[in-house]
């Protein structure tokens, strides 16, 4: 008995802590519900009262945030009821309307005295446009009849948030409560500053909400925010003399970059456009056979059968080269990173934001700065083919590496394993699952650049979809689109059989 009531009591204590204000109230209204199989009915009329408000106050936020805009909704839809003009624009129309219907009336008297034949064309336009008056009035009115169902949906919104909130506040409550027990540093009490920002956000925003939509003609500044347009100019043309400025003092470092680049495509080109299409087409194969296996061999060949049948056979080699240029790049530079980054967090903590930047900034605006730097043509496209697809071998190789077991090193290193040899023979093959599912998303994301590219001038199979696109031939863009689907699943699947293995 003495250990049951102590244990109550300091169940008490611990509510009390918990909620502030009122603590007894909530130690028997948590006792009731946690005594309760599903979901016990214990209405808070504090809740019911403030609604929101009290849900906020309580650091309940998933659920204030719901009710806030709900509510929210209600108030508009009283505000327009009660102090809306409804059916404004509609007498401001008839009005115009009436006042032109007058003149033409006028006219048409004048002409009609002075025996013009146009008269009675002119009253019979003037008895048109007071009818288009009267029946813009009725609108109005109908529109204005329609206030006391805005102010009655209004009201019942409203009335269901706040019955909502004092029917389930209790339920959330005892819910963070028994959250709060298990980790202290969650929010509880009712500290000012909390039950400030709570009571300020309505206080705020539904009074401007209600101006907004009640009010015929709001003020510009709280339809648009006051954007400063001279400040973006400024800043446009500040961009603008400083990329000049870099493309003029590193133009060379730039040429000799496209110069490799074209060196590099130049020897794919002859690898897969130059040479006879049957070597090209039997060295896929045969590749496909070895990597993946017969199945992967036979849906291939399909697939190059697709390509060559249909005129895309050169096209798509030429974009398999630009592909494999821009991968082998993004290979080349990206699993060295991802190793750095893998070894050391701090390296990864300086170069995450840049590829969350690559990845999150849309494709078509790197390539605004490509052609200031590289003009236009293969070379352009591929660097930006480069910073679209580096990101995905970057972060799964520094994951992969990452994930290497430390006991594994560390037997390595009491072996008299040398950096090099950790890198090498520990970490890379154990991390070769994580790197080879980072190559193919590179590849993938290369080939979906494609189209992109070609809108510099990289060419390829993105020429025709992008031509078919310009001129809406649907039949020639679904046709281009496979035969980039096919590229892309050879690719695909010879990656993932290497994978396998």
């Amino acid at each position: 008995m003495t250990a049951a009531v102590l244990k109550d009591d300091s169940l008490a204590d611990l509510v009390s802590e918990f909620a502030g204000p009122n603590g007894p109230y909530y130690h028997r209204v948590f006792a009731r519900i946690s005594e309760t199989r599903g979901f016990a009915l214990v209405f808070n009329p504090w809740a019911a009262i403030l609604g929101p408000v009290w849900l906020g106050c309580r650091a309940l936020w998933g659920a204030f945030w719901l009710a806030f805009v709900v509510e929210m909704f209600a108030v508009v839809l009283l505000g327009i009821g009660l102090f809306g003009d409804l059916g404004g624009t509609a007498i401001a129309r008839a009005d115009r309307l009436a006042l032109q219907a007058a003149e033409r009336l006028a006219a048409a008297e004048v002409a009609i005295a002075e025996g013009n034949s146009l008269g009675e064309s002119m009253k019979r336009s003037a008895e048109s446009i007071a009818a288009a008056a009267a029946k813009a009035r009725e609108d109005a009115a109908g529109e204005r009849a329609r206030a006391p169902l805005f102010i009655l949906a209004g009201t019942l919104i409203f009335a269901c948030v706040h019955g909502a909130c004092g029917t389930i506040g209790n339920a959330l409550l005892a819910r963070r409560f028994r959250a709060w027990r298990g980790n202290r540093s969650l929010a509880h009490g009712l500290p000012a500053p909390r039950v400030a920002l709570a009571a300020l956000l309505p206080a705020v925003c539904f009074p401007l909400a209600v101006y907004r939509f009640a009010t015929p003609a709001p003020p510009a500044w709280l339809q648009e925010f006051p954007a400063a347009i001279d400040l973006r100019n400024q800043l446009s043309r500040s961009i603008d003399t400083g990329v000049s400025a870099l493309a003029d003092s590193f133009g060379a470092m730039f040429a000799g970059i496209t110069a490799a680049i074209n060196a590099l495509l130049n020897l794919m080109e002859i690898c897969l456009v130059v040479t006879p299409w049957p070597i090209v087409m039997i060295a896929i194969l045969a590749i496909a056979w070895q990597v993946a296996g017969p199945r992967v061999a036979i849906l291939s060949g399909a697939a190059l059968a697709y390509l060559a049948i249909l005129g895309f056979w050169e096209k798509s080699m030429a974009t398999v080269a630009l592909l494999g240029t821009a991968a082998a790049l993004c290979i080349a530079i990206g699993i060295p990173v991802g190793v750095w980054c893998g070894r050391s967090p701090r390296a990864y903590a300086m170069i995450r934001p840049v590829l969350d930047f690559m990845q999150t900034m849309p494709a078509f605006v790197y390539l605004i700065p490509v052609i200031a730097f590289f003009g236009i043509g293969k070379p352009p496209g591929i660097i930006a083919t480069l910073i679209f697809g580096a990101p995905p071998v970057i972060r799964l190789t520094a994951l992969g590496i990452a994930g290497v077991p430390q006991p594994i090193r560390e037997a390595a290193i009491a072996f008299g394993g040398s950096r090099s040899f950790l890198i090498f023979n520990v970490d890379i093959p154990l991390a070769m699952p994580s790197i080879m599912a980072g190559v193919n998303q590179t590849l993938l994301m290369c080939l979906s650049m494609v189209v992109i590219a070609s809108l510099i001038g990289a060419k390829g199979l993105g020429e025709d979809v992008l031509s078919a696109l310009q001129y809406a031939a649907v039949g020639q863009g679904i046709l281009s689109g496979l035969a980039i689907l096919m590229c892309a699943i050879v690719l695909d699947r010879i990656v993932q059989g290497r994978k396998r293995d």
